[in-house]
């Protein structure tokens, strides 16, 4: 296994890095079809969210692998690689395992426990089977990832440690009241109609929120989401179309808003519009990329003594300081969960807003407090990597094992002929009986050694022991590596 990981998140990198890094579902294909064309490479996924953007393949050179994957990264991206470089992070082999395991836990998320990373990376897996860029050890690390994931939000409270993202945005909107109570009442437009927004729309919903308005480019999603929230006859719920909005708005009480859009759903000048107050331009905080530090090398800074760098001290993220807020009551909640932004940051500094989005919601999350579910998971996945590591290090042995199974039984079949010709007269049951034996003979000399192989081979270092058994028995490559492709071609093989 020499599975590699190459990536950025909110934990590295700032929101404007992360939002000019995002990967719209065609590039992520594209992504992926360039990486496993890359020759360092054999196999690809791309886990893409709103806080992390990461590339993970099986390599055969880390740092050849380390080299094309960055590079790749940046130029799907669309960040220079001289700019993208110093936030990036580096995880290899059993690092790389921990590290999906704990995203898939939530134990990397903004806000610790959050669930919905667990349906992204069943889309990662999906589109990596799709395209047929994830073989069998990214099948089986995604599917591991999936199944530790569940295995913490069932056997842990780490629940409890966080909310989800759109809870804890909507109790930062609230600013310290119930939401339930802030809610009540209110009328909430929706922008999008994808999995963040359907579970905002909903969490308004139960919230108590006399109506709910959703706006998406799609009418027909919009229509359905409505449909689906208008079952629990809690609320009113009605579908616009994206050009309504301007409208919608000067109605509205909250708006939360998580689109795909490569560029602003709603401007600060639009909101200011919709309140009926002025907004002056030149308070338009102006933006500018982050420099990047000369003395960073642009791979020895992630690599140290062949592992991931980011073993050591995390870092520091330069963040924009958050603009003041706008004076006088609010008349208007924005909630931006996007990525990259759909809400201008600036309608902050709008007299009568309040705007919660992706990097206030990273601050306001990053020093609360570790539950003691939060040590447990951490517990579950470092048992859960040990379990993966010994798994991925016998199924290497499991073909030579095959092979020399196969070996065996074709020599006993070449003798059973033999005899065949020497003793022509024995009966059917004298020579099933003959045949029954030899057979169990095979079978009694290879189980000790092959039984003792697979738990050999477990164990950290064992993956020599392949190579050994195929050395001792001279067996022949090819018929070990036909064994390989016809389990890693199992149409039943790394499907949930």
């Amino acid at each position: 296994m020499s599975l590699l990981v190459v990536g950025l998140s909110h934990r590295s990198a700032p929101v404007s890095v992360l939002e000019r890094a995002s990967l719209p579902a065609d590039v992520q294909m594209k992504l992926l079809q360039d990486t496993l064309a890359a020759e360092p490479a054999t196999e690809a996924a791309v886990l893409a969210t709103c806080n992390r953007i990461e590339l993970y393949a099986d390599v055969d050179k880390f740092h050849a692998g380390v080299a094309e994957l960055s590079t790749l990264l940046a130029q799907h991206s669309g960040v220079g690689l001289d700019e993208l470089t110093p936030y990036l992070y580096v995880h290899y082999e059993d690092r790389a395992v921990h590290h999906l395991f704990s995203v898939a836990c939530g134990l990397d998320s903004m806000v610790v426990g959050e669930g919905q990373i667990l349906g992204q990376i069943k889309d990662a897996l999906a589109l990596g089977q799709e395209l047929h860029t994830a073989g069998r050890l990214l099948n089986d690390l995604f599917q591991q990832a999936l199944r530790v994931g569940k295995r913490a939000h069932s056997e842990t409270g780490i629940d409890r440690a966080g909310q989800s993202l759109v809870t804890f945005g909507l109790e930062q909107l609230a600013d310290g009241a119930e939401v339930t109570g802030w809610a009540a009442g209110k009328r909430a437009l929706v922008i999008g109609a994808g999995s963040m927004s359907s579970l905002a729309a909903a969490t308004l919903v139960r919230a108590g929120v006399a109506e709910v308005v959703v706006a998406n480019r799609t009418r027909a999603r919009a229509d359905r989401l409505v449909e689906i929230l208008g079952q629990s006859g809690r609320s009113r719920a009605r579908a616009v179309e994206m050009g309504a909005v301007a409208g919608e708005l000067t109605r509205a009480d909250v708006v939360v808003s998580c689109t795909g859009a490569t560029g602003l759903v709603l401007t600060a000048e639009a909101v200011a519009e919709a309140l009926g107050v002025s907004f002056d331009t030149a308070d338009r905080p102006a933006t500018a990329p982050a420099a990047v530090p000369a003395e960073l090398d642009r791979h020895a800074a992630w690599v140290e003594n062949g592992s991931a760098a980011a073993a050591g001290p995390a870092r520091p993220v330069r963040r924009a300081p958050a603009p003041p807020p706008a004076t006088g009551p609010v008349r208007l909640h924005l909630l931006d969960l996007a990525m990259p932004r759909d809400i201008d940051g600036a309608a902050h500094r709008v007299d009568g807003v309040r705007l919660v989005d992706i990097e206030s919601l990273a601050e306001a999350s990053a020093d609360a407090p570790m539950a003691a579910d939060v040590d447990r998971v951490r517990t579950l996945v470092a048992e859960e990597v040990a379990a993966f590591g010994a798994a991925q290090r016998a199924a290497h042995i499991t073909p030579t094992v095959v092979a020399l199974r196969t070996m065996a039984a074709d020599v006993v079949a070449g003798e059973i002929a033999r005899l065949d010709g020497r003793l022509p007269d024995l009966d059917e049951k004298q020579r099933a009986e003959i045949t029954q034996t030899v057979r169990r003979v095979v079978d009694k000399l290879l189980h000790a050694p092959t039984v003792r192989v697979k738990q050999l081979a477990s164990e950290p270092g064992g993956a020599g022991y392949a190579d050994a058994l195929r050395e001792l028995f001279d067996l022949d490559p090819q018929t070990v590596a036909a064994v390989s492709r016809a389990d890693l071609n199992d149409p039943n093989r790394g499907r949930s």
